[in-house]
């Protein structure tokens, strides 16, 4: 599957139901809805409800535990809305694609459940204008790509605002998913993890990009100002233009940040040499947690695939080739130290 098309016709494409549900609402995602549930938090606050309607959006690996939600829902007097990307008949009310763009599919249908029309089209309108700035063709200025770049040979730290902890959770699942590539949320107090987190190993910082996604309170201001002398670099990563005085930080501007990151993702996949779709691992777990697969496909690779993905990097003290190499005298006699005790 080629992502960049995939995300070019993204904006608008939703076409799911658009009748608003009896309130009051509640809310629980699991598997790969758990995403668009984190986003949706905005318009929907309460995970549970008695009475209303209650949403659990999942994916077919995790029926289990969607049906377990469901029944505790009814149970307790609430209608239930089962949005899934797949599963038995009776286990989807709502059916929605599977993979990276299960999010925005799920999150515009939960908008639209919970009487939020007006933010589902302003999310649209915020998409539709980032598509045009990111898409392959725009070769000049391109925000997604120019940041890709940035990120590309380093380790991505995320941070935001306490009312924004959706953003962390969505780039670290876009970068690894699509760009295959580690990025470690700061989630918690900012002012703890930035003054403390580099001061045993100062080189921990190195080849370390933190980004500041949305709109930063006045701890993530302190915060930037600490991390500035530890890490590579520090960037803002703002909500895009467009987003109406009333909804900075709401759920359209979320959203439309997490389609920025699909697209930052994409670039760095590319920038990378590495292929952005889902790797046959992660399809062959999914089934298997579906109960449609069988277990041993997962005790070894199929089809001459690597699941190793990258060479193994050879002992340089075994290494007679190399050993002209500078090496770290201090490593080495701590290390040998540490052997004797």
């Amino acid at each position: 599957m080629d992502l960049l098309p995939l995300l070019e016709r993204l904006p608008g494409s939703y076409a799911g139901p658009t009748r608003p549900e009896p309130g009051p609402y509640g809310l629980i995602g699991v598997g790969e809805g758990a995403l668009a549930a984190h986003l949706a938090a905005t318009l929907v606050p309460f995970t549970r409800t008695r009475g209303g309607t209650q949403f659990v959006v999942s994916s077919a690996d995790a029926g289990d535990a969607a049906r377990d939600y469901a029944d505790l829902a009814e149970v307790s007097g609430a209608a239930v809305r089962r949005v899934s990307t797949g599963g038995s008949v009776g286990d989807v009310d709502v059916l929605v694609p599977g993979g990276v763009v299960t999010t925005y599919h799920a999150a515009q249908y939960l908008a639209h459940a919970t009487g939020h029309a007006d933010q589902a089209a302003d999310a649209e309108l915020l998409l539709a204008n980032l598509r045009d700035r990111c898409a392959p063709h725009v070769e000049e200025g391109n925000p997604a790509r120019d940041l890709a770049w940035t990120l590309w040979g380093r380790t991505p730290l995320l941070l935001a605002a306490p009312e924004a902890d959706a953003l962390p959770h969505a780039w670290q699942s876009l970068l690894a998913r699509v760009g295959k590539t580690l990025a470690v949320p700061l989630l918690g107090d900012p002012l703890i993890l930035a003054t403390g987190a580099f001061e045993a190993q100062h080189e921990k910082g190195d080849a370390k990009v933190a980004l500041l996604l949305g709109d930063p309170d006045p701890a993530l201001g302190v915060a930037r100002e600490v991390l500035e002398s530890r890490v590579d670099e520090v960037l803002h990563v703002p909500y895009p233009e467009g987003v109406s005085p009333d909804q900075v930080g709401g759920y359209a501007a979320q959203l439309a940040l997490w389609y920025f990151g699909a697209w930052v993702a994409a670039y760095l996949a590319e920038r990378y040499g590495v292929d952005a779709a889902d790797p046959p691992m992660l399809a062959r777990a999914q089934a298997v947690l579906a109960g449609e697969g069988d277990p041993a496909t997962l005790l070894a690779p199929q089809g001459g695939e690597d699941v190793r993905r990258t060479n193994l990097v050879r002992d340089w003290r075994g290494d007679e080739a190399d050993e002209d190499e500078d090496y770290d005298e201090d490593l080495d006699e701590d290390e040998g130290n540490s052997e004797e005790d």
